[in-house]
């Protein structure tokens, strides 16, 4: 019977997380509304056009998915570092590194072009996970501050991969600055004609499935969250900490130079980013709306990307500014991390459904 409530219960908080977050949605829109009317003579037009902007072409529509993708990858890459406790922000520059490195094997290795794509995408999640190991393995020699270093970090893998490329890749003829081309067939395919989208959404969703499946049905897995919700515990019931604190980093920055990887195949032909493309940070917006959960990560992603595609949209049939999706961002964020919000609520309807589950329960006994 105690299995049995303890099931209805947790069922419960799922849906009420799910109910959580729509109601943090409504509000954040409504407010938003409340903004635009301020700015706009047809608000409800404005935000008509928010809505259904990613939906008024099945082009808008691929560029939907094509940005959930990397966005994916960031959330998960951040979702394992820091379900072991860790707040390492070097996804971004993982990220960045490993579309570099992809990019230039993709230009120089030589082989068949199936071979070397596959070949350019492990290694730019095996760099992914050097990069962000150095905050993982200051932490455990000298107590270092895995946050202040990962975001020092981010810039000197920006300017020591800018080096990188205009050393080894630069294309002294490009009327911009970007790298030579790659190699004919070493790319991700097209999955929709006169798209964008690639095939890089089924290593994503691989990838989803892997995630998941590590976190929740491995040991492995259990250790890292153990560590993550109490590393005292987990000393004492005989975890390697250091070992499990170092393998997140080691997963997440492989899962980031991967995603940096499908990204730069998938989407360009050259190599021509000058900055950090903002991945990393927006995996950790991603963590939060899908409360660290690794298969709403997907979920969360696919949000985000809707709401600037229709931002997007927005901007270009009306008078009301993009950056209105900033603030829709903002409030959800604000709203699904504070714990208090509707916490008395659920406080009361988790007594209700156990109460009602073991009077059923006495009933039928």
């Amino acid at each position: 019977m105690r299995k049995v409530t303890k099931m209805s219960v947790n069922r419960f908080n799922t849906w009420f997380e799910v109910l959580r977050f729509l109601i943090a949605i409504f509000i954040a829109f409504a407010i938003s509304f409340i903004i635009m009317s301020f700015s706009t003579d047809s608000p409800f037009a404005a935000i008509g056009n928010l809505f259904i902007g990613p939906l008024t072409s099945v082009r808008r529509f691929s560029t939907v998915l094509e940005m959930m993708i990397p966005l994916t990858f960031a959330g998960l890459a951040v979702n394992v570092m820091f379900k072991a406790n860790q707040f390492n922000l070097s996804a971004e520059g993982a990220f960045f590194m490993g579309a570099l490195i992809s990019a230039i094997l993709a230009i120089y290795m030589p082989g068949q072009a199936k071979l070397v794509l596959i070949i350019a995408i492990i290694a730019a999640g095996i760099v992914g996970s050097l990069v962000c190991a150095i905050p993982g393995a200051l932490k455990i020699k000298w107590n270092c501050s895995e946050m202040v270093v990962s975001l020092m970090l981010n810039y000197v893998m920006l300017y020591f991969g800018t080096y990188i490329f205009n050393q080894v890749a630069r294309d002294p003829n490009s009327a911009y600055k970007a790298s030579y081309k790659f190699r004919t067939g070493v790319g991700l395919s097209n999955i929709i004609p006169k798209t964008r989208l690639h095939s890089g959404i089924f290593i994503m969703i691989a990838f989803v499935i892997l995630t998941y499946i590590f976190m929740y049905k491995t040991k492995w897995g259990y250790k890292l969250r153990m560590t993550g919700s109490n590393i005292h515990f987990a000393k004492c019931a005989g975890i390697g900490v250091s070992g499990v604190i170092m393998s997140s980093q080691l997963i997440g920055g492989f899962i980031a130079g991967v995603g940096g990887s499908v990204e730069m195949l998938g989407m360009y032909t050259r190599f021509q980013w000058s900055a950090l493309p903002g991945y990393g940070f927006d995996g950790v917006i991603l963590n939060i709306i899908a409360k660290e959960n690794p298969a709403f990560i997907p979920v969360a992603a696919f949000f985000v990307a809707y709401l600037r595609i229709g931002a997007d949209y927005m901007y270009k049939q009306s008078d009301v500014a993009a950056e209105i999706v900033s603030i829709i961002e903002g409030l959800v964020i604000v709203l699904v991390a504070a714990t208090a919000f509707l916490a008395k609520f659920r406080h009361r309807m988790t007594t209700k459904v156990s109460k009602n589950m073991l009077e059923a329960g006495g009933a039928k006994e």
